[in-house]
């Protein structure tokens, strides 16, 4: 949201003299947003960008010389602020997943009117409010990259922030929350996101972004004592949004030689290198899934509001009582809501003695075409009432996720291989 007297720096970039006049228009009676330029091609833009650097690019995606997307994949590297919203008159699922793979956060099919085009740069500019501070901040050498970085050795980087998404129930939708807020956790921070998919045996997250063959966690099994930030790398699958996965096994078989052990190797690396990482786990309160939830910042516990649901949630927090997990790093989603219809929130917070987090409405056509896509619906839909729910999801959770006022340690530590409770969460559950 912009402060008083300030405004959102557009820049318009379209080879049609004619559709940047319409933009202007269109823009013209946005108090908060200023044309500050406008290019005729990709390598204009680029130049523009470098000197203007502007809050939003307003990008057309066919252009001759220097199409949109290899303009904007440029951009991103000289104007780390700027974010990118990609205009075309298609709107095919494969320009779709390029845009966003050169770094557009919205894409706009033509025509739009004034209201869609004024709403989606608001939109885009209030995603990208973290980002631009930290952008900003930045203190930058002489050289040209940031100065805490010059020295080796002297700000080691802060380890990464492991989220666990669990349900005691199948069916309620915990694969979709995972996928959905990983991408929009990306958009919100422009940080490194990476989602593994912890569910072993039938593991749904390769579908849902329709990664096809490739590496899973099992590979990592097979090479664990040279498990390194170079092979997890070559085990991680690059998908249009930006963010990184690790999918699971290919088949239950291969699945069994995932150990605590293993998971907590991968875990240990993956909050090396990336700043969010995201776990989206099976029903069964297993070993893996316990050493999940024990390695987590917080654990975002799925449930629909129906009383089987109900039964198994309630179930979970009197374990996790019992196991002295901290419930106050617990979020509770409450996904597939019919309005007005059913048992209310209310009464499940009642039942629960634990706050709601965020509702998710029952939509499923708009799932059932994300999913049979392959396309996450925060992409596929971006204008979605769900897709901007995700995108509040994942703010709430980077502000529960800021760290405890502390004195900074020396170095940073690594997490510990042993449980933070003393006998660990699985012998305590059994005992």
């Amino acid at each position: 949201m912009t402060q008083p007297g300030q405004k959102i720096s557009v820049l318009i970039v379209d080879d049609i003299p004619e559709t940047r006049e319409n933009l202007r228009k269109l823009l013209y009676f946005e108090p908060d947003i200023e044309i500050v330029g406008t290019a005729e091609n990709g390598q204009k833009a680029i130049d523009e960008s470098r000197r203007l650097q502007p809050d939003i690019v307003l990008m057309d995606i066919n252009m001759p010389d220097m199409d949109g997307i290899t303009a904007s994949q440029e951009i991103s590297r000289v104007a780390p602020v700027a974010q990118i919203i990609m205009m075309s008159v298609q709107s095919e699922t494969d320009y779709l997943r390029r845009s966003m793979m050169a770094g557009a956060k919205y894409f706009l099919t033509k025509p739009f009117t004034s209201e869609e085009l004024s709403s989606s740069i608001h939109r885009v500019y209030d995603m990208a409010a973290t980002s631009r501070v930290a952008v900003r901040a930045i203190p930058v050498s002489e050289k040209g990259v940031p100065s805490s970085l010059t020295v080796a050795g002297r700000h080691p980087s802060p380890l990464g922030k492991l989220l666990v998404i669990y349900s005691p129930k199948g069916g309620t939708g915990c694969s979709l929350v995972a996928a959905n807020l990983a991408i929009a956790l990306a958009q919100v921070t422009s940080k490194k996101v990476a989602l593994v998919d912890a569910s072993l045996q039938f593991g749904d997250i390769g579908v849902l972004f329709d990664l096809q063959g490739g590496q899973s966690i099992a590979d990592a099994a097979n090479r664990i004592h040279e498990f390194d930030s170079d092979l997890l790398s070559v085990l991680l699958s690059s998908h249009a949004s930006g963010i990184r996965v690790l999918t699971a096994p290919p088949t239950p078989v291969a699945s069994e030689k995932i150990t605590p052990e293993i998971l907590k190797k991968v875990v240990s690396q993956l909050i090396q290198d990336f700043d969010y990482v995201l776990l989206d786990t099976w029903t069964h309160l297993d070993d893996i899934v316990l050493t999940a939830i024990d390695l987590a910042e917080r654990v975002l516990v799925v449930m629909t509001p129906e009383l089987p649901s109900i039964k198994s949630t309630k179930q979970f927090f009197e374990i996790a009582e019992a196991l002295e997990f901290r419930t106050t790093h617990i979020d509770l989603i409450l996904n597939q809501v019919i309005p007005r219809n059913g048992i209310r929130a209310e009464q499940i917070e009642n039942s629960m003695k634990h706050r709601i987090l965020a509702q998710f409405e029952y939509e499923p056509k708009g799932i059932r075409q994300a999913i049979n896509q392959g396309v996450p619906l925060i992409i596929a839909q971006p204008s979605h009432p769900l897709a901007e729910r995700f995108l509040q999801l994942a703010q709430q959770e980077v502000l529960a996720l800021e760290p405890e006022p502390a004195e900074a340690p020396e170095e940073a530590a690594l997490p510990s291989t042993e449980p933070r409770r003393r006998n660990g969460l699985f012998g305590r559950l059994k005992k």
